[in-house]
């Protein structure tokens, strides 16, 4: 395997422990529920504590991963997501499960804006597609695929305290695995040959070769119009994904009296739908854009998946008393929404080149943003209307915004490239 793959492979791996922690306490819920006497209110907000956390950091650790690298911030954020795994089951109620939460939000910031600056240094510009597609996209989705099953099954092997300090285990599992090997950028790696770096360098662009900057341009970002507009679309599709990331298993359970390893069991169609959504949308956008040269071909490929997403949600709202049609609903709500996993990223690093983190963490905040406010949304709906109707609409209308900000209101950036017969910045 070359030795950016591997990288990415290292990355993968991240992303997989990633989102099993955060998706753990959707598993979890009915036995928060026994042991603290949490109502459905409260996990709402239990739920969207997560992302208060994660969003704040966020836009802390672009800046942080610019200026000191990917490896130093993610494996600081690594053994902080640990510990708030570990003490979990300690929290002692209501507001030590949510303390607890900011904290893993706060740990698991660096992971995607770490991921998306080592993308951009370790692989030339036509093979971002799809490894951020890969990241993004089936990395999450495949995590989210494998968790229910897993997640329940440790539930009913170790209790579901047992389940959190396994998860915790296996985060400094990963450190070990990947302190030796992952670097900020191929230069720094002794083990890269020289034919591997001139080939990632020759379709890179001038900055992009390095490991780390000195500052952060927060004018560029804030005045870039269509990081703006990623932001919007991605916190519509943040609002449907994080509400059935924390909704779903509750869903399955209430709405159809399925019991916990039944509700693993069904959850798996719409994580599988979105691997398979992920993994056409990392073809997809990077055949587009070597046919076009268009940065704008993304933006229409994301306008199209988000339009598709929120129609196929609506007939929930007609046949949602059906458990098939209910699951193939979400199902292909879920796998057009993962189409634009790994595109959200590559457009980041399109928006400013010589500060991808930063960008990634912008991108990221937002999406974060809708993590906070749909699993409170959610838990409001259900709590004030005993359905889930509601949220289902808001889901579609986001959807449809979205997609028409991407459609319609992004335009072609300027983004000078350097070719392999092009003098090339010097690695730092």
């Amino acid at each position: 395997m070359k030795s950016r793959w591997w990288t990415i492979t290292i990355i993968l791996g991240l992303v997989v422990v990633n989102y099993v922690d955060r998706s753990a306490i959707s598993y979890a819920a009915s036995d928060l529920r026994d042991e603290f006497g949490i109502t459905s209110g409260q996990y709402g907000v239990i739920s969207s504590a997560f992302s208060i956390g994660y969003m704040l950091f966020a836009l802390l650790s672009g800046p942080l991963v610019d200026r000191y690298g990917s490896r130093k911030v993610l494996m600081v954020g690594m053994f902080i997501w640990a510990a708030a795994t570990a003490l979990t089951p300690f929290a002692g109620g209501f507001i030590g499960l949510i303390l607890l939460r900011i904290l893993l939000g706060a740990g698991e910031a660096p992971c995607f804006p770490a991921a998306t600056r080592l993308a951009s240094r370790w692989l030339p510009a036509h093979e971002r597609g799809k490894a951020l597609a890969l990241i993004g996209g089936v990395a999450v989705s495949g995590s989210l695929l494998v968790g229910g099953p897993i997640l329940t099954q440790l539930i009913a092997l170790t209790g579901w305290k047992g389940m959190f300090w396994v998860l915790a285990v296996a985060g400094l599992v990963w450190v070990v695995l990947a302190y030796p090997f992952l670097k900020n950028s191929p230069s720094e790696a002794s083990f890269v040959s020289k034919e591997e770096l001139d080939y990632i360098r020759s379709g890179q662009t001038e900055g992009e070769d390095s490991g780390q900057e000195s500052s952060t341009d927060w004018g560029e970002i804030l005045r870039n119009r269509n990081l703006w507009l990623v932001g919007l679309g991605y916190f519509a599709w943040g609002f449907m994904f994080w509400a059935f990331m924390y909704w779903l298993p509750q869903y399955l359970e209430h709405e159809f009296g399925l019991s916990i390893k039944e509700v693993g069991a069904f959850s798996v169609a719409p994580w599988a739908a979105g691997v398979v959504g992920a993994l056409l949308g990392g073809i997809l956008v990077d055949r587009v854009y070597k046919r076009t040269q268009s940065i704008r071909s993304r933006f229409v490929i994301i306008g199209v998946a988000l339009l598709l997403a929120g129609i196929s949600i609506l007939p929930i709202l007609f046949f949602g008393s059906n458990l098939i049609i209910a699951l193939i609903c979400i199902s292909a709500g879920v796998g057009f929404g993962f189409i634009t996993g790994g595109i959200w990223w590559v457009a980041s690093i399109d928006a400013a080149p010589s500060q991808p983190g930063t960008a990634a963490g912008f991108a990221d905040a937002c999406f974060a943003l809708s993590g906070i406010i749909a699993p409170a949304v959610m838990g409001f709906i259900v709590g004030r209307t005993g359905t889930y109707n509601g949220g289902f609409i808001v889901m579609t209308v986001l959807c449809l915004i979205g997609a028409m900000a991407m459609l319609f209101f992004t335009k072609e950036p300027e983004r000078p490239q350097i070719g392999p017969d092009q003098e090339l910045a010097p690695a730092k």
